[in-house]
């Protein structure tokens, strides 16, 4: 990978690898979860620390038998053991649940086949079928290597065989390591028939090593949404141009249009609508709001019927009303905003409480920063406020009042009243433009 961070760390749509395993497994409702690492244990652990996590060192790497090994001994004999990695973020859980139910009486395998098998191991069969073992694939010979059926490494197991099979397991081979799959080829040894799956997808037992992988598995984890929201009605233009890294939940009628970006918890309204470029961080949008081109929102509620931007930022703390509306080039922070509300142009609100049907007028500036502390501004029902004003915080505006462009307001305004705020114009005669330096 080229990092220092830990691979099972590097996210696939905004959450650490290991997390999508780990939320994989925790739906097949499993009596425990063992998680082994080695490389960069302490961050792994940190990144993904939950109660419910049984931690176990392999301080040694010699291989993926060796790894379930040092997880034995906290496994009860009676138990079924599900192998998994914290590379392999997009194994389904109907697919494990059906190697699991393979698994309750033999080893069981799950297995996939490629058009191009370079570089797994290749799933050896009998003549009748029957599964053999697994060879890797630095030590496949001959007709061997033109086997397409491959292992996964996804292998499921009683407890009991694997106690029994795995200090048998040696490490005779290319790698020096104590591979997990060997304990198949024991227990044909030993007359028994281990099962194997297939998994319907080559595409869900894909692995990461590298960049190119993790863009491949982000790709398809993102594919994968989209149709999900596309089958549940959701119109999205763009399939591939779409990121989901967090959840999103749609109403009926949404639309979404290219280039939008979901992270963290967003929801969207019956009827809403996401134009192009957008990016929504944890918010929720009305029923019916539109949120134009290239617009910014995080932390923001934004009401029934509203429109956004183009071009607009909502900071944490935005909280809109039913038809408000912020327009191009207008940035929010900490900002309530009542019904029926505007602001259309290059404006900053911050920290500031507008009641309903406010205008707000191009160029208009909160100053709600004092340089130590932040200050509110509160605006009343129906107030007009003019085009380039400042409205210096802390300040309150009364119902109905109008502030005059190019005002810059330190005081209260009362209900109804005309504040002006700026110097007096004077127009000096016989005044001359100056010249450019000829020379």
């Amino acid at each position: 990978m080229q990092s220092p961070l830990p691979k099972v760390l590097h996210p696939v749509a905004g959450r650490p690898m290991l997390s999508h395993v780990l939320a994989t497994a925790r739906g097949l409702s499993p009596s425990a979860i063992h998680v082994v690492v080695g490389h960069g244990a302490e961050a792994v652990r940190e990144a993904v620390a939950q109660p419910d996590l049984n931690w176990v060192l392999q301080a040694e790497r010699l291989g993926t038998g060796h790894a379930v090994s040092q997880a034995l001994p906290d496994i009860a004999e009676g138990a079924v053991v599900l192998v998994l990695y914290g590379d392999v973020p997009l194994i389904r859980a109907e697919t494990l649940a059906s190697l699991v139910e393979a698994a309750h009486n033999t080893p069981a395998l799950l297995t996939a086949r490629l058009q191009d098998p370079s570089g797994y191991g290749r799933v050896l069969r009998d003549a009748e079928g029957k599964l053999l073992g697994v060879v890797e694939d630095r030590d496949a010979k001959g007709n061997e290597r033109s086997i397409n059926e491959i292992n996964t490494g996804v292998l499921a197991a009683p407890a009991a065989d694997l106690k029994e099979y795995l200090p048998q397991v040696g490490n005779d081979n290319d790698q020096g390591e104590y591979y997990l799959p060997d304990v198949l080829g024991l227990a044909v040894a030993a007359g028994r028939a281990p099962a194997s799956f297939a998994a319907q997808s080559a595409l869900e037992t894909l692995g990461v090593n590298d960049r190119l992988q993790l863009h491949q598995v982000e790709r398809e984890y993102q594919r994968r949404q989209a149709e999900a929201l596309l089958l549940a009605g959701v119109s999205v233009a763009d399939a591939g141009r779409l990121d989901i890294r967090g959840e999103l939940t749609c109403g009926e009628n949404v639309v979404i249009d290219v280039n939008v970006v979901i992270e963290g918890h967003v929801s969207l309204g019956d009827g809403a609508h996401v134009g192009p470029n957008c990016v929504l961080i944890n918010s929720h949008v009305g029923a019916g709001a539109s949120i134009h081109a290239t617009s910014h929102l995080e932390g923001a509620v934004v009401g029934p019927g509203c429109s956004i931007g183009p071009f607009a930022r909502l900071r944490p703390g935005t909280r809109l009303a039913e038809g408000a509306r912020i327009g191009n080039f207008v940035e929010t922070k900490n900002v309530q905003m009542g019904a029926g509300s505007k602001a259309s142009h290059l404006s900053y609100l911050g920290d500031s409480q507008l009641g309903s049907g406010v205008n707000i007028g191009a160029g208009t500036i909160t100053c709600n920063y004092d340089g130590v502390n932040k200050h509110q501004t509160i605006i009343g029902d129906g107030v007009f406020v003019g085009s380039n004003s400042t409205l210096v915080a802390p300040l309150e505006i009364g119902a109905e009042s109008f502030v005059a462009a190019g005002t810059t307001a330190t005081k209260p305004v009362g209900d109804k009243e005309l504040a002006v705020g700026r110097s007096r114009q004077r127009n000096i005669q016989g005044w001359q433009r100056p010249n450019k330096d000829e020379h």
